[in-house]
């Protein structure tokens, strides 16, 4: 249970959500239909999580009443622009502070035609697509430029899964959504498994390619998430893998081959990359630098920072990050940057370096993997 977990589960209970655990499952009944003018505000809390903020905005601002959106650490300083210039073309009033939170969205939204740039992240559109598949409305969202294409995929398929109206898909510029002549139903019961994590386990396959052997099981190999990528980068730098229907077990190769790879659909991939390239003979190319920019912290350059101190030169040229792999990889302090994925990638790197490495405000791993390091210990790692 990460903090983005509970911010998620935070948020659906200030839409009038019942949630329960009941051993290894969540049961969750929605009350969202029924809470409008219940209370003249709501505020939801969306923690460090730029998803909640992106996906939740959307539907919040469904209701016909004021709901107040806040959050804490880095995304305070994440820009929330979108919602400023697309919301009002959906009725909706927005207040902001100078396009960051605090927002303030007063809807009811009415799904329009409207067109958005994909550039910054897909989480805006995945937002859109729930709320509009509420509307029932014949609209079409036209979209410009979108980056990170697997993860509409994936949103499609979980609105598919759960019964809502799914709009046409063309070639990803435009999402067409037709009015139903029959209402859909929401009142049924619907039963799902959550996915393996490809984004995590990526340090962890990562891991086993620079350090050892390490077996990982829950991960789908037809999953749409875009991490799911990594396992082409390995092909490419000959590590030693092994793919089987249930799990998925990876060594320490003698010899990493340097490798060239797109992320600019999988930014999230960027640390673990790193961690790689820095075991790889030769120069790694990894493009998709832009992506980096409005993560837990500037990602391009805290890797770069911190994988320095560690003796692992990165250079970054435009959109291009280049990572000179090494066979002398100190152990020395760094600093998370309060980001989960770079104190993770540090943890990776570390395993073979020469001496002890102290990764500094290492609690950054709580956003999303609270059990990131118990796993290392599980498998051997020393800490």
């Amino acid at each position: 249970m990460s903090n983005d977990d509970r911010a998620a589960i935070d948020i659906i209970k200030q839409f009038g959500a019942s949630v329960l655990f009941k051993n290894d499952d969540l049961v969750i009944e929605s009350k969202f239909s029924t809470i409008n003018n219940q209370q003249s505000i709501i505020s939801i809390n969306c923690e460090e999580s730029g998803l909640s903020l992106r996906m939740f905005t959307p539907i919040a601002a469904l209701l016909n009443q004021t709901v107040n959106i806040i959050g804490a650490g880095s995304l305070l300083n994440r820009p929330a622009t979108f919602f400023d210039e697309i919301l009002p073309q959906l009725s909706v009033r927005v207040e902001s502070n100078n396009g960051k939170l605090p927002l303030a969205i007063k809807g009811a939204l009415l799904a329009n035609d409207i067109s958005i740039d994909g550039s910054l992240s897909s989480q805006f559109l995945t937002g859109l697509l729930f709320a509009y598949s509420f509307t029932n409305c014949d609209a079409v969202i036209s979209v410009a430029d979108l980056k990170s294409k697997p993860y509409i995929d994936l949103t499609l398929q979980v609105m598919q899964d759960f019964g809502l109206n799914i709009p046409k898909n063309n070639n990803y510029k435009e999402f067409v959504f037709a009015k139903q002549t029959i209402a859909q139903s929401t009142n049924q019961q619907t039963n799902y498994t959550v996915e393996g994590d490809w984004s995590n386990a990526s340090f962890l396959l990562v891991a086993g390619a620079v350090a050892g052997s390490i077996t990982i099981k829950g991960l789908s190999l037809n999953s749409s998430q875009a991490d799911k990528a990594i396992l082409d980068v390995f092909k490419m730098s000959d590590a030693d893998i092994y793919i089987e229907a249930n799990e998925i077990n990876i060594s320490n190769a003698k010899t990493l081959k340097s490798f060239d790879f797109d992320a600019t659909d999988c930014p999230d991939l960027f640390p673990p990359l790193v961690a790689l390239a820095s075991y790889c003979n030769g120069t790694s190319n990894i493009k998709g630098v832009s992506r980096l920019k409005h993560k837990e912290s500037n990602r391009a350059f805290s890797l770069q920072q911190e994988f320095a101190k560690m003796g692992v030169e990165i250079i970054l040229n435009d959109d291009i990050m280049l990572v000179k792999g090494t066979t002398n990889i100190k152990g020395s302090i760094v600093d998370s940057h309060n980001d989960h994925r770079i104190a993770m990638a540090c943890a990776v790197a570390a395993l073979k370096a020469n001496g002890r490495t102290t990764i500094l405000h290492a609690d950054a791993i709580n956003k999303s993997y609270p059990k990131f390091f118990e796993d290392l210990e599980r498998v051997g790692v020393s800490m």
